[in-house]
């Protein structure tokens, strides 16, 4: 791993800070092509390439991140959940879609060690506000379901993770 680390410390001493610069609803972000745009002559100078994978686990769907170098295979990887959620406006496939290039973005960043814009949490420039849990569709509560009856997850996760319904908190509790 020496080689890859070495290279990414060197990435990361490089790499600028990535403007955010396009507009969301209330928010600004920095987009993937525009992250792309930097990192990726950065990466090939110091030998290092990514992926970005979708794997599905027991009705779960990760993003795997993996970055490598090029030169002795080295590589780490990132897994992130994509939560199931239903924009507004949006159907199933583009709220999928959205959520999928959102991770993109994030785990990415994330993993190569990226900034973007300055970091206002010690300002006090940014409130602070409790995340917003993801909302699960009943098709999907009911994989959940299975898992916790497999013992695979517990039901306070479940409660702890999600945002559920009356009636969906109700059925969690039958179990």
């Amino acid at each position: 791993m020496k080689k890859l680390f070495k290279s990414l410390a060197e990435f990361q001493q490089e790499v600028p800070v990535i403007h955010k610069g396009t507009q969301g609803f209330g928010y600004t972000y920095a987009d993937l092509p525009k992250i792309f745009e930097v990192i990726n002559p950065l990466l090939a100078k110091h030998g290092l390439g990514f992926t970005q994978l979708i794997n599905t686990k027991d009705g779960v769907n990760y993003l795997v991140t993996v970055v490598f170098h090029i030169e002795s295979g080295e590589q780490i990887e990132s897994n992130c959940i994509i939560p199931e959620v239903q924009l507004k406006g949006m159907n199933d496939f583009q709220s999928f879609g959205s959520g999928i290039t959102y991770f993109r973005r994030y785990c990415l960043s994330s993993v190569l060690g990226l900034v973007t814009d300055k970091d206002t949490d010690a300002s006090g420039e940014q409130e602070k506000h409790e995340p917003k849990k993801p909302v699960i569709d009943n098709k999907r509560l009911g994989k959940a379901m299975e898992s916790i009856a497999q013992g695979k997850y517990t039901k306070e996760e479940l409660l702890n993770t999600f945002a559920l319904t009356e009636a969906q908190i109700k059925i969690v509790n039958e179990l």
